[in-house]
């Protein structure tokens, strides 16, 4: 088609996850209800590692970002998709579109990267212990962080700068409840092998060689654990730790490769996949760590105690 024969699309209309009445109120509820509980669950854990004067070794601190980054990972999408189950034409602007996809890969790659920075305080805090406070001081949590974001912002432009000059010319509904590259690269009025096969690269095989590297490094941990078997309860909750990072490196993890490391071609799980992937998950992740960790389980229930109850310290 030539460049100038055809209207540009302004709009693109959502599917959303279900079309029957009945079906998207229960989904309504349930989204919802998940939402208000465990939505002021991770900004509980933020508070609490932020106010708690007992929790400011770099693990707190690199939990409380990432608690950060899942709220806000999962408010890209989840409003939108709670407001749509009432809303018979769902449809979201170009614009929109574009900077929804993009926050969802910019958070998404950071989380990736923070998950990553979050192995090695596991892998200093355990292998090198009497050196850990030295090697992870705050300064150099800072920038670990702060290249985190500077990652994923890098990795989200290449996408946006792979859809942006795309021609949108003819269909413009989505298969999904929100924007991404897999959806709208597919409805692109071109030839877009090349630009699928560079956001496979950069989104797919990147999650895969990550997440393959950091079970390595888990798994290398764990075994020097249990050879120091012996230490007691220190072990112990190093272990626990690790386990709860493992969990939720696998729930970042798996979604994300099944949807980004294969061809964009449509699936019937994909929505199910997506909604895990972007809603559920990333506001389960810091409560999958806090429920094995007692130091802040301790800080929250004093948090609550004293703020919320107004009871006595």
């Amino acid at each position: 088609m030539e460049p100038g024969n055809y209207t540009k699309v302004t709009e693109f209309i959502l599917t959303g996850l279900s079309q029957t009445r009945e079906v998207q109120l229960v989904l309504f509820v349930i989204f919802l209800s998940f939402y208000l509980v465990i939505l002021p669950g991770n900004i509980l854990i933020i508070c609490t590692i932020r106010l708690d004067a007992h929790l400011t070794s770099p693990m707190y601190f690199l939990l409380a970002n990432l608690a950060f980054l899942d709220i806000w990972y999962s408010s890209i999408t989840a409003p939108k998709m709670l407001v749509d189950f009432f809303v018979e034409r769902k449809t979201i602007s170009f614009g929109g579109c574009i900077a929804q996809l993009f926050f969802l890969h910019f958070v998404g790659a950071s989380e990736m990267f923070l998950l990553t920075v979050m192995a090695f305080d596991r892998y200093a805090a355990i292998c090198r212990p009497l050196h850990y406070a030295t090697i992870m001081n705050r300064r150099l949590c800072c920038i670990l962080v702060t290249v985190s974001w500077i990652g994923g912002f890098i990795h989200s432009i290449i996408q946006v700068a792979l859809i942006v000059p795309l021609p949108f010319c003819g269909p413009n509904e989505l298969d999904s409840y929100f924007c991404d590259i897999t959806q709208v690269v597919r409805i692109a009025c071109a030839n877009t092998f090349l630009e699928e096969l560079v956001m496979i690269f950069s989104s797919g095989l990147i999650s895969v060689v990550c997440f393959i590297a950091l079970l390595m490094s888990y798994a290398f941990l764990l075994a020097m654990l249990k050879k120091n078997s012996g230490s007691g309860q220190s072990t112990k909750k190093a272990t626990s730790t690790c386990y709860s990072h493992i969990t939720i490196v696998v729930l970042m993890f798996g979604p994300s490769i099944y949807i980004y490391a294969r061809p964009f071609d449509t699936f019937s799980l994909d929505k199910v996949v997506s909604v895990f992937h972007t809603v559920i998950f990333p506001l389960l992740n810091p409560i999958i760590y806090t429920l094995r960790n007692k130091e802040v389980k301790t800080g929250m229930r004093k948090l609550v105690s004293r703020y919320i109850l107004c009871k006595e310290k």
